[in-house]
This record gives structure tokens, C-alpha cells and sequence, in this order.
């Protein structure tokens, strides 16, 4: 266990655990890199907070086959036969060139949570043959099966279809619909009646399947879908209630119990309701079938789960951002009826992750907003948090590896030296203020529906949180509250923002291919529309044969992003489709083909991969010679694929 050691780094917001002998990155293969968070301060914790996030962290890890599911029907199966193959097979293991492409593949598989890239959504190979694939699975009796489902290019080439030419239904991998078609899920749900003030996430937490040409919905509940993992997740969930901090914590756990134990779709909204007002707990959760981007549709919400505890020195600074949100909201540049004339129950913290599961897992979010239902938003507030031991070590990881993507692809020393000295902390201010504030400003009109925006939904929504983020990171307010002392900040995270959105994201998509996943679409968005509509305040330059692009006027450059954020709210609010599409379609998808072959060919010269994901720490118990609880201790993982073979032999079941 590394000494809990505070470290301070001048200019920054890092509080860490003494990095000295600690090694951040652990595995690295194909286009990732695996990474340790560290969990400092945790001795700071009692006993009781430790078991309390031992409990849910168990919570957390017995929703993992959940996800695999869900991002394809087979996943477990293929899942299962690579395990027995890593578990028994013998011969000439470890000393064959195939052999250390198919641990490549595995942990590829891993990472991804099945057979598709996590990130850019096709489905990927492994570089070994087919016939010594076949070796591995002797014995094996769905052999045939396995190879079709790993080697066919025609068997679920895609996770997510957003192709308009096709049914991005049917061509979906995702295990949300069974043999349904985009009319008739979309007919399904616009058959049924919902509260319009107060509607609930339909299709959240459920799949739609067709059986003697009826579709029926079947709900993820103890007794249903899903059943025998929630069981045990709400097994693990009622431990942690004597542990609890307080009334409010309990109260909505026991929610949160019902909702498993029934489906019921109200009871996640009243859920959700008492989760955003407790703002006082120093540990806390996410847990459930939350996010919808993996679904086409927008409708489908994939299972995740952190467990965490608050950084309370650094939650200071995003008290701040909460305690002025109605100065925020108010000089936001949108239309007046737009805007919330009061916002309500804006709560925001920094939190150190203690546990990641599900959709979270490997690879997880720097920062979350919910609930995520507007309504709950509007008249409830929100909660934001600011996720600092995985944002840390990303930064720590990146200084262990001698090259410099930030060299290679910034114009010029003065931008270079700018993004060192104020580039993490800019990085972290727009975190907060994407989450605390973005995802919560703005309102639906009252005639507008909730998932209006359809399959565009998701990365409209992101981009209108980075705009308003962006907007404000040039706004002399922030010195004001004492969060910069110098705009200097701003100008830093606009010169990176702009350089991951135009250049180096692209390096994480294969030559040819679009941008499809909502966070990189909602980047290049917005730095596309920037270098197209911006005035000049944002100029492609060639220097030595190498294209670069250059923000030439930071004050221009934060009046186009607010005139970008006047567009897209008004799409938000207004539930106009036809110009959601007509944005995203226009500046998010398409690369031009020779900028993506050269930002590949000079990003693979560094060998930086440029996916990065997370090995858990593990959280074990310690007994007296009573037997005795007195301590929960921390280790740290060595081993990506060692976790994952743990994982499946705890937390999973035979059948």
C-alpha cells in the first residue's frame, strides 16, 4: 500500500498520494494503455465510510456481465471460451508469435467489454491465424460457433449503426432489440402515454423483442431480466445500509433496492430525486442503467456503477461554480425563455473513484452529471462530480513516457509553455463547469419531448455542455470568484481543445473511418464549426510540412463558441431534429482523408497509445483474531488480464 503522503503540484489541483515507486502505467497493447488510479486519503476515512464503500464497490463489480451483454448477445459466450483458453491451454504457450497476438486480442476484449472497440464502435480481429485460434479451442464444443462470431466480417461488424442510408436498428450489434426494426421501437414507445411534466425514462432499463410478431418489453428487475446479478447487487446494496452516513444516504438506497426489486420506472425517478438532494455524504454511488449512447435510438440505458468518496479540499473550488450557478445561467448567451429563471439544487463536488463497474469500466468518465432526466434537473437540480484520482493519473501516466504529443501537434513554444503551466488546471475548470453547470443549464420548452433529439441527442448534449464550459473559461468572473488568476487559463484550454478536436482525437479512428462516438463528435463539432464560421479567430497553418491549427483570437474564438451554444440550445429546447441533424451531419462526422493519414503517421512515431483505461484497486477486508472487521486495505493491481480473470471467476455465474 503506497503512503498516504499528500503531494501538491504548483499551479494544479493534484492532491495525491506520494507518487515516488509508483508506477501508473501498467499494460500496454493495439491502441491502449492500462493504468492504476491511486486512492488518496483513504485512511482519512472511519471504518465505517471504508465499509461502506467496500459494500457497494461489491455492488459494483456483480453488474460487469450486465454491460458485456449488452453490447452484444454473444460477449459472454466468446467471453467464457477466451477464459478457458487462458486458464488451460498448454502447449507451447507464451513462445509462439500467435499465442502473444491472441493475449492481444483477449485483452483487447477485455478492455472493450466484448468484441467491438470501445471507442470507435467496429468490430476488431484478432492478428493470429483462424486455424491456430481453432487449436486454442479444442475441446471446446461451440468451437465453430466462437470463430464465426470472432472471425466473420458479416457477423456483428458494428456495436452502434448511425448510418441514415440503413435500419440503425437492425444493423446494431447492441443487445437492447430483438429482431426489431427502428419504426416499430420508435412506434412502441410513441404508443405509450407519459406524464409530460414529469415522464419517465422509457426503454431505460429494459429490451424490446419481437415473439409471434408481438413486441413485448422485457424489464430488467430481480425477478426479470437481468435478474440473478441485480439480485446480488441488491444483495450487497442492503448490506451497505448499516453503514450508511445518514438519513438522507439510506433513504435513497432503499430506493434504489425497490427499483431493482421491481423495474418500476417511477421509483427510478423518485430514486434519482432523493440521490441529487444529498449533498452532505462523503462517500457516495452511482448505480444503475443510466447512459444512453450506446443505444441508437437514445432510448436504452447501458449499466454503470463508481463508488466514491469526496476530495474535500478540492471540492471547495467547485462550490464556487454551484453557489453562482444563477450568475452563470443568467449571462449565458441564449435566448431569454431558454434559460432556468431559477436554478434549482445544484450540488457539485470533487470525488476520488474507489470503485469503477459496468459502462465505467475499464475506461471512465473524468467527470458525470445526473440525473439525466430534464425535468428532474429543472425542478430537483443535479449533481456534478469532478472525478480528480483518474484525471491525476492520466497526468502522472503521461510523465512517464518520454515523447510529447503536445510538442508534436502544438504550434508553437509559447502554446506549448502555456498548456504546461495552467493546462491541468484549465482541464479540471472545464471538467467542473461542463458538469456542474453545462449539463444543467438551460430548459425544454414545455411542448417539447423528452428525447426529441433522437439519435443526435447525445452528442448535441455534450457539445452544449463543452460550449458553455468554454464560453465561461474566458469570462474575467472566474478571477473574480478566485478560481484563475489570469485568463491565461482559458487561452490554454482553447488552444487544447481546438488541437484535440481538429488533429490529434483523430488518431484514436482507423484511416477511412467516420467519427461515430458522441464524445468525439461533439469536439470536432464544435472546432469544425469554430474553423469554418469563426471569423479567422481559429487558422490552419503549415509549418515544415506539418499542419497545425492555430488560435489567433481568443476573444473571437469565445463569442463563436457562444454563438455555437445559442444554436444548439435552441435546438435543445425547441426538440428541432431536422437542425440537430443537419449540424452534427455537417461538422462532426466526416475527416478529411489526407489531415487523418498524417496525424496517424506522425502520432504512431511517438507510440503513445491513445486509449487509455483502468485496472481497479482491491479493496479487502481485515479481521481480528475475533473475526473482526477492523480495517479495509488497498492493493493495487499488477496485472490487467489477471483482474479480469478474477473478476469472472467472483463475480460472474456458470450458467
Amino acid at each position: 500500500m503506497v503512503a498516504s503522503t499528500e503531494k501538491t503540484i504548483t499551479g494544479t489541483d493534484i492532491h495525491t498520494q506520494d507518487s515516488q515507486d509508483f508506477k501508473f502505467v501498467i499494460d500496454e497493447f493495439a491502441d491502449c494503455k492500462v493504468m492504476r488510479y491511486q486512492l488518496p486519503d483513504w485512511d482519512c476515512l472511519s471504518l465505517k465510510q471504508k465499509r461502506y464503500i467496500y459494500c457497494l464497490s461489491r455492488a459494483a463489480l456483480w453488474g460487469r456481465d450486465i454491460y458485456f451483454d449488452q453490447n452484444y448477445k454473444n460477449n459472454l459466450s466468446i467471453r467464457k471460451a477466451l477464459e478457458t483458453i487462458l486458464e488451460h491451454y498448454k502447449d507451447d504457450r507464451m513462445e509462439t508469435e500467435n499465442w502473444q497476438k491472441f493475449l492481444v486480442y483477449a485483452k483487447r476484449f477485455f478492455f472493450s467489454n466484448g468484441i467491438h472497440h470501445h471507442y470507435g464502435e467496429k468490430k476488431f480481429y484478432p492478428d493470429c491465424t483462424e486455424d491456430y485460434f481453432r487449436k486454442l479451442l479444442e475441446g471446446q464444443e461451440n468451437a465453430d460457433f466462437i470463430l464465426k462470431q470472432i472471425y466473420d466480417t458479416k457477423t456483428a461488424p458494428v456495436r452502434r449503426c448511425n448510418d441514415d442510408k440503413v435500419d440503425i436498428v437492425l444493423n446494431s450489434s447492441v443487445n437492447f432489440y430483438d429482431n426489431i426494426t427502428r419504426q416499430e421501437a420508435e412506434g412502441y414507445y410513441n404508443g405509450i402515454e407519459v406524464d409530460e411534466k414529469c415522464p419517465v425514462s422509457l426503454g431505460i432499463n429494459s429490451k424490446l423483442v419481437k415473439k409471434d410478431d408481438k413486441i413485448e418489453e422485457i424489464t430488467a428487475c430481480t425477478h426479470g431480466l437481468y435478474g440473478k446479478y441485480l439480485t446480488k447487487i441488491v444483495e450487497w446494496l442492503e448490506k451497505s445500509l448499516q453503514f450508511a452516513e445518514n438519513d438522507k444516504q439510506t433513504a435513497y438506497t432503499q430506493k434504489l433496492i425497490e427499483y431493482y426489486k421491481t423495474g418500476d420506472l417511477k421509483t427510478w425517478d423518485d430514486y434519482n430525486i432523493l440521490w441529487a438532494e444529498d449533498d452532505e455524504s462523503v462517500c457516495d454511488y452511482v448505480n444503475g442503467f443510466i447512459e444512453t449512447y450506446n443505444d441508437p435510438l437514445g432510448f436504452k440505458g447501458t449499466w454503470e456503477s463508481v463508488v466514491d468518496y469526496k476530495d474535500l479540499d478540492a471540492t471547495k473550488r467547485t462550490e464556487i461554480l454551484c453557489n453562482n450557478a444563477q450568475w452563470f445561467e443568467n449571462n449565458s448567451p441564449i435566448r431569454d425563455e431558454y434559460r432556468k429563471k431559477t436554478v434549482k439544487g445544484v450540488s457539485a463536488k470533487v470525488i476520488n473513484a474507489a470503485m469503477l463497474g459496468g459502462d465505467c469500466f475499464p475506461v471512465p468518465p473524468i467527470g458525470i452529471n445526473l440525473p439525466n432526466a430534464d425535468w428532474i434537473r429543472k425542478q430537483h437540480g443535479s449533481k456534478s462530480v469532478t472525478i480528480a484520482n483518474i484525471s491525476d493519473a492520466y497526468f502522472f501516466a503521461s510523465l512517464e513516457n518520454p515523447n510529447s504529443a503536445l510538442k508534436e501537434f502544438a504550434y508553437s513554444q509559447e502554446e506549448i509553455d502555456r498548456v504546461l503551466k495552467y493546462g491541468h488546471l484549465s482541464d479540471n475548470l472545464h471538467t467542473d463547469m461542463h458538469e456542474c453547470l453545462g449539463h444543467g443549464s438551460g430548459q425544454l420548452l414545455d411542448s417539447t419531448p423528452a428525447n426529441a433529439l433522437k439519435e443526435y441527442s447525445s452528442a448535441l448534449e455534450e457539445a452544449r455542455a463543452d460550449l458553455f464550459a468554454l464560453y465561461y473559461l474566458m469570462d474575467e468572473k472566474l478571477i473574480s470568484l478566485g478560481l484563475i488568476d489570469s485568463l491565461e487559463v482559458g487561452k490554454a484550454q482553447y488552444d487544447s481543445y481546438i488541437r484535440n478536436g481538429l488533429l490529434t482525437q483523430l488518431a484514436r479512428i482507423s484511416l477511412g473511418e467516420n467519427v461515430t462516438e458522441a464524445h468525439m463528435q461533439n469536439r470536432k463539432l464544435i472546432c469544425e464549426y469554430a474553423l469554418q464560421n469563426g471569423g479567422g479567430c481559429v487558422r490552419k497553418e503549415i509549418k515544415d510540412g506539418k499542419t497545425y491549427f492555430v488560435v489567433s483570437d481568443y476573444q473571437q474564438l469565445r463569442k463563436t463558441f457562444g454563438e455555437l451554444l445559442y444554436k444548439i440550445q435552441q435546438i435543445k429546447s425547441t426538440g428541432d431534429y431536422a437542425e440537430g441533424k443537419k449540424l452534427v451531419e455537417k461538422y462532426a462526422i466526416k475527416i478529411d482523408k489526407d489531415l487523418h493519414k498524417e496525424v496517424l503517421d506522425r502520432y504512431n512515431k511517438l507510440n503513445i497509445k491513445p486509449y487509455g483505461g483502468f485496472v481497479n484497486p482491491y479493496l479487502q477486508e481485515v479481521r481480528n483474531d475475533k473475526g473482526e472487521v477492523i480495517d479495509i486495505e488497498v492493493k493495487y493491481a499488477d496485472s490487467f488480464l489477471e483482474q479480469q480473470l478474477y473478476y469472472s471467476k467472483n463475480y460472474t455465474f456458470d450458467d
